[in-house]
């Protein structure tokens, strides 16, 4: 795999600088928000005369990013102390505030936590009765994350292609795609940008089609003043170490059917019905169930970071329209665009497109590397996801080959039926990304960044021999 196609995990590793000891709390994030407004910007000292980094000269940026996740010992440990002195560490009444206070943040009637966004997937495509046979459409601009669970289930992975100006799933080529086969759309509310709920909702009730929202990356993100993960018959979220609500681990389905939460939480006790009595063992399972219990330490770290997620959210939101607005300017580069009806994004990756004519025919690979030399951690994010062989991997396997006919499982026409242009063109020559801790930053660092840019834009002629 191409060194610039890593996890987001190792990637927000990268970009943090770990000895940073100072700690964003609400409080310091209001007073930066109220300096940004109320001060005059000065600009960082820079010229476009110094020679690239990557060619021996001086980089723009010479210091780290904020450090992620963040921690405040003095009242965040507290709580995984009284955690660990009350001797009940299992499932509690801490998992059960974290729910309440989840479900109360994202506007939904329920909420349940489980071991990650992948399993709250699962979870939610088992009690929707999504099984072998069936077909699932999803976008091919995802994290693998998005895929396994349907193909957990049994159920044949369908492509999508994708609006490229907006990463999101495109509405208007999903009906399309759509066979007697179909039972359940994904839209994936990828790098923390809404995806276009509106006709996809009504796509799926003209064709009877559940809606599993993938909010891994988009916590507090909106559509019309609407939390994301509320739209549709599920919404799931992820709560790994990278991820805007960060808890190592962790994951969590809303809705407000009571009756498919109740079936959620069997399936993630073994069964067992919600509701059954302390001490009762195995008498109640009623269905096929599994065991993605989180413990009350998980909660706990939720429930400390959820009090500065807003806040951190705001920021964010700041920061990245005030970069949006510098590098837009910059020829070659195309930043996200958010629908019309987004009222609030989350940005757990800042995207943009890097059109090579705009840099006199420089590469991608190159402008990155580039990039990162001036001191501004940078990705190419994704690959192409509707093509690779863990797929067919999965055909391969007896589960699959009992269940689809061999016309339906030969890899070549699979590839071939589910070919997605635009999303290979955003993996292949032109998405760019950094991630949402560095939106954390100050204005002065949103212009380091659009700085560099600038820097390379300048110079590219010096750079197109560089391998």
């Amino acid at each position: 795999m191409p060194s610039n196609h890593f996890s987001r995990r190792e990637f927000l590793k990268r970009n943090s600088l770990t000895g940073l000891g100072a700690v964003l709390t609400p409080t310091l994030l209001a007073k930066t928000t109220e300096n940004q407004a109320t001060k005059p910007f000065a600009p960082t000292s820079f010229s476009l005369t110094e020679p690239l980094a990557l060619l021996g000269g001086k980089p723009v940026r010479s210091k780290g990013w904020p450090t992620w996740p963040i921690w405040k010992p003095e009242t965040d440990e507290k709580q995984l102390l009284e955690v660990m002195r009350s001797g009940v560490w299992s499932r509690a009444a801490v998992v059960n505030e974290f729910e309440a206070k989840w479900a109360e943040t994202v506007g939904a009637k329920r909420s349940l936590a489980v071991m990650n966004g992948t399993n709250a997937l699962i979870t939610a495509l088992m009690q929707l009765d999504i099984r072998g046979g069936d077909e699932v459409l999803i976008p091919p601009y995802t994290f693998i994350g998005t895929v396994a669970p349907v193909i957990a289930t049994g159920a044949m992975p369908v492509f999508v292609d994708v609006d490229p100006e907006t990463f999101q799933i495109d509405p208007a080529k999903i009906e399309a795609k759509i066979t007697p086969r179909t039972k359940a759309i994904i839209p994936v509310h990828i790098l923390g940008l809404p995806a276009n709920m509106p006709p996809i909702l009504a796509i799926a009730k003209k064709h009877n089609l559940a809606v599993i929202e993938d909010a891994c990356q988009a916590h507090m993100a909106e559509i019309n003043h609407q939390k994301v993960g509320t739209f549709g018959d599920a919404g799931c979220f992820s709560f790994q170490n990278s991820k805007n609500l960060a808890i190592g681990e962790a994951g969590a389905i809303v809705s407000n059917n009571d009756l498919f939460m109740d079936k959620c939480f069997s399936y993630h006790n073994y069964g067992n019905p919600f509701g059954m009595a302390s001490g009762v063992i195995g008498a109640g399972t009623i269905i096929q169930g599994n065991k993605q219990r989180i413990t009350e330490y998980q909660a706990a770290i939720g429930l400390a970071q959820l009090k500065r997620l807003d806040a951190e959210t705001t920021l964010r939101n700041e920061n990245a329209a005030y970069l949006k607005a510098k590098i837009q300017k910059i020829p070659g580069v195309v930043p996200y665009k958010l629908y019309d009806n987004v009222t609030r994004a989350a940005f757990h990756l800042f995207p943009f497109r890097y059109k090579k004519e705009g840099f006199k025919g420089l590469s991608r690979d190159t402008f990155l590397k580039a990039l990162s030399a001036e001191g501004i951690p940078c990705s190419k994010g994704y690959a192409t996801l509707n093509n690779m062989p863990y797929l067919n991997d999965a055909f391969q396997s007896k589960n699959f080959q009992k269940m689809y006919t061999k016309a339906q499982l030969d890899f070549k026409s699979y590839v071939e039926r589910n070919h997605c242009p635009q999303n290979d063109r955003l993996c292949n020559e032109e998405a760019v990304w950094f991630t949402q801790n560095m939106l954390l930053g100050t204005k002065a660092d949103m212009d380091e960044i659009a700085n560099a840019i600038e820097k390379i834009y300048t110079h590219a002629d010096k750079l197109l021999s560089v391998k």
